[in-house]
């Protein structure tokens, strides 16, 4: 199999030191050029998105009996390509590797085609990577569960008693999932103070981001069919940032005994660019120590999560420049992705290319690590300082929350872009 990942592959485009899109990473989104033109698949190299629906009319895919003639290039959400399964996203990958090396003349030499076929990334809009079926959100964070049970319940009843045996989870709403940069509008809803004898209804004072990571899944299953951990993998497409906006008032009041209603289903904002498993291969790692042991269904290899450092910025209005929050990893969370999909499916539910599954708030050992406001400012009691001399126990109208992510390879970066949405 060709080398995908290699640290001494180099591509004909040129990438600045700390790029996230190196030929290494070769990620896929939908984007649409600025002049025209309909929405198509694309991959990010560098500076610049590289069209593959005009490499596929090109005849660049011939040669891949998998992708030749399915058209699904052309197609304004990943969904088709996602159907078709490992070997094929495999054999794109190992195409589009081959075609960016700096030693293959096809692309390289040909102006006319290089002309055709590549935008810079300020030429485009990214948009949705998919049309999204379901949703679900996990809660898959130990730390972020035990800091929020804390709170809530006390120190000695943080975790619920199902919360170790499997990983918990509710359906979001598929909706209101928008790309990056879509702006977010405060809601409104029913909230109840500690004082209060009854609810009241008005804007949520308490909005909140949380730093999720999430993956869509390919082909998917039959309905009545579970997918095993040991083959979850084989539907897990690739993986993006997530940003699952929380209303904390209205959902400290509506979520018992259902779970997280209103609070969540006003806005779930994504990154663009879907980082393939082939791409952060490298960065495999074992995860914190499950204890108990799992089920016998949940029981997996030891190296099923990703070291992937995380960042939360936050700009105000009136600041010059981002402010770093928040710094964690998504190794820190306590259940995996395949234990994720093969709890969902292990009552036989079916998923489609194209779901959305997200990881629940990733938080670490430590404060600076804490990935949400509701625990940074430990429910508003330690506010943030800001540079223009403000404090932030939550999010006000007009703040703008950026979140990163990326792998360190040698002498490469493997990210995920950013994911970023402003308060209104």
């Amino acid at each position: 199999m060709p080398d995908t990942t290699g640290p001494l592959l180099h591509s004909f485009i040129p990438v600045r030191p700390g790029s996230h899109f190196p030929i290494q990473n070769l990620p896929y989104g939908v984007f649409q050029p600025l002049a025209g033109g309909e929405p198509r698949i694309g991959t990010a190299i560098g500076e610049y998105v590289l069209d593959l629906a005009e490499l596929e009319k090109q005849g660049f895919f011939e040669e891949d009996d998998l992708l030749h003639g399915t058209g699904v290039f052309a197609k304004g959400a990943l969904n088709a390509f996602m159907k078709l399964g490992r070997p094929a996203w495999t054999q794109a990958r190992e195409r589009l590797s081959r075609l960016l090396r700096s030693d293959e003349a096809a692309l390289r030499d040909n102006a006319a085609i290089r002309k055709a076929v590549f935008f810079r990334h300020d030429e485009v809009l990214m948009k949705l990577p998919a049309d999204i079926g379901d949703y679900t959100d996990f809660y898959s964070s130990k730390e972020h569960a035990a800091n929020v049970g804390t709170m809530f319940r006390g120190a000695d009843k943080a975790l619920m008693p199902n919360w170790l045996y499997l990983p918990v989870g509710y359906h979001g709403r598929s909706s209101s999932v928008v790309a990056s940069g879509a702006p977010v509008y405060r809601p409104s809803g029913q909230t109840k103070g500690e004082e209060d004898e009854t609810p009241v209804f008005g804007p949520s004072k308490l909005l909140d981001f949380e730093l999720e990571m999430g993956f869509f899944t390919g082909p998917g299953n039959e309905l009545g069919k579970p997918i095993p951990a040991d083959e979850a993998e084989n539907h897990i497409f690739g993986m993006v940032i997530v940003n699952d906006w929380s209303a904390r008032d209205i959902q400290k009041w509506e979520y018992v005994p259902l779970g997280p209603f209103l609070s969540k289903d006003f806005c779930t904002s994504v990154s663009p660019w879907v980082v393939t498993l082939d791409a952060l291969e490298p960065f495999r790692t074992v995860g914190p120590r499950q204890d108990p042991e799992p089920l016998a269904y949940l029981q997996t290899g030891e190296r099923q999560t990703y070291d992937i450092e995380l960042e939360v910025m936050l700009r105000c209005r009136g600041m010059d420049e981002d402010q770093r929050i928040c710094r964690s990893n998504f190794r820190y969370l306590y259940w995996s992705m395949v234990q994720q999909l093969a709890h969902q499916t292990i009552t036989g539910c079916n998923v489609r290319p194209g779901d959305l599954y997200a990881s629940g708030t990733i938080s670490g050992p430590d404060p600076e690590s804490y990935g949400s406001m509701l625990e940074l400012t430990w429910r508003g009691s330690r506010p943030l300082k800001l540079p223009t001399g403000e404090e932030r126990k939550f999010l006000h109208d007009g703040d703008t929350v950026t979140m990163t992510g990326w792998c360190e390879g040698d002498g490469y970066t493997v990210g995920f872009g950013e994911v970023t949405g402003e308060i209104r």
